[in-house]
């Protein structure tokens, strides 16, 4: 069984946990922590370009780095990894763990200008990389949600939710999108279901018209 992030929380989680039900379910950050989908928002584009500019200006967030709590370490999103800086005890009595960039690396980074608030910084002898902390609770016993991340980052979780994304998702955007059905016109169950049946009807009748002579 496979899901959308919409349904990942703890309580959903634990309950296919305890009655051994073969789920998976990503958190809304798993996109982040794939390799793959590293160069997504170059390849089709995203409103914060890299290009310098003057003053302040919104930089890639922390999340988009790939924070492994538990042996503690860090990769930037183009892969490469981040220099462990140690850390310290907040006030809310949680741990604040720092890491910093290779200065050599985020230098001739591509992504330096959308990365980092001074990339210039990095261009001299004395300089420093991109600075990023995480905060992690102490003493916190794994959860649910940990144990469905690892499912869903090994290799045979990418290969079973790559296909629910390329069999299930289509059908969603071929209903929603291209007939427009973003909402139900009708109201009452009954008629609900009927004017769903007949959108999946001509949905599958496409189907049948485009791919029906195709050997399996």
């Amino acid at each position: 069984m496979t899901a959308d992030t919409g349904f990942a929380n703890e309580a959903n989680i634990k309950y296919l946990h305890e009655r051994q039900i073969n789920g998976y379910i990503p958190d809304n950050q798993f996109r982040s922590r794939d390799p793959k989908f590293a160069d997504q928002k170059d390849k089709y584009g995203k409103r914060h370009q890299n290009l310098p500019d003057k003053g302040w200006r919104e930089t890639t967030p922390a999340s988009a780095f790939q924070f492994d709590p538990v042996k503690l370490t860090c990769t930037c999103p183009t892969g490469e990894k981040l220099t462990y800086r140690g850390q310290r005890d907040t006030d809310n009595g949680k741990i604040r763990v720092h890491f910093e960039g290779r200065l050599l690396q985020c230098r001739h980074c591509p992504k330096k200008y959308r990365c980092m608030q001074n990339p210039s910084s990095a261009d001299h002898r004395n300089g420093v990389g991109r600075q990023v902390s995480f905060i992690i609770e102490n003493n916190r016993l794994p959860n649910y949600t940990d144990w469905m991340k690892h499912r869903v980052d090994s290799p045979k979780g990418k290969q079973i939710y790559s296909h629910r994304m390329s069999v299930v998702e289509p059908v969603f955007g071929n209903i929603g999108t291209t007939k427009r059905l973003s909402r139900f016109s009708l109201r009452g169950k009954k008629k609900v279901q009927g004017q769903w049946q007949l959108y999946c009807l001509v949905h599958n009748i496409e189907k049948l018209a485009n791919y029906g002579q195709l050997q399996a």
